[in-house]
């Protein structure tokens, strides 16, 4: 019985070792062909103007069985696409965007809450127009597949939230009766690398 305290306790102490390793995420690449970002604003209490970034970047660090994530994805305020072309140049300039001054719009989240092992919201910082703001983006949908041409894991899904553009010091037309509240949807799938 003696001789196998030391075993017992040499096997303790590798078990403790092994989880005392920090699992580490893997990292994805944001997939630029399905992932955008769009913003819907009303339109007078009609109809809805909605737009789109067309230019994007970003990675996640993701691991599932741990529950932890980080999101950074930097936006190409330039690249907004409404498919009417004065409305874009009028978001570009600076009564909206101001891309020239201003070309990079990033949301960071240095984590992600969980519901099981899928992905339920990412409370991080959105950085507009030099201006910085919580954001949280909460997940209509989240899954991870392996796709079939990459050959990899690729995980991703719809998020949502609502932010206040005065607070970016987005103002124009706020005193004309357009709303002040933007909502966003975020399609972001990225690839295991």
């Amino acid at each position: 019985m003696t001789t196998l305290r030391p075993a017992l306790a040499a096997a303790a102490a590798v078990a403790c070792l092994a989880a005392a390793v920090p699992v580490h995420a893997a990292t994805y690449a944001i997939d630029p062909t399905h992932t955008f970002v769009t913003f819907e604003i009303p339109h007078f209490g009609t109809s809805t103007n909605r737009g789109r970034f067309d230019k994007k970047t970003g990675s996640v660090q993701f691991d599932r069985a741990a529950r932890t994530g980080k999101v950074e994805i930097s936006i190409d305020t330039a690249s907004i696409n409404t498919g009417v072309g004065p409305f874009n140049e009028h978001l570009r300039s600076k009564d909206f965007f101001d891309a020239a001054n201003h070309p990079t719009a990033t949301f960071v989240a240095e984590r992600m809450v969980f519901d099981g092992d899928k992905v339920a919201e990412v409370p991080g910082r959105l950085t507009l127009r030099g201006r910085t703001h919580p954001v949280t983006l909460k997940a209509t949908n989240f899954n991870c597949y392996d796709n079939p041409m990459f050959k990899r894991e690729v995980c991703g899904g719809d998020f949502v939230a609502t932010i206040k553009r005065s607070q970016f010091g987005v103002d124009w037309g706020l005193e004309m009766g357009f709303p002040d509240e933007v909502r966003l949807l975020v399609q972001v799938e990225a690839i295991k690398q």
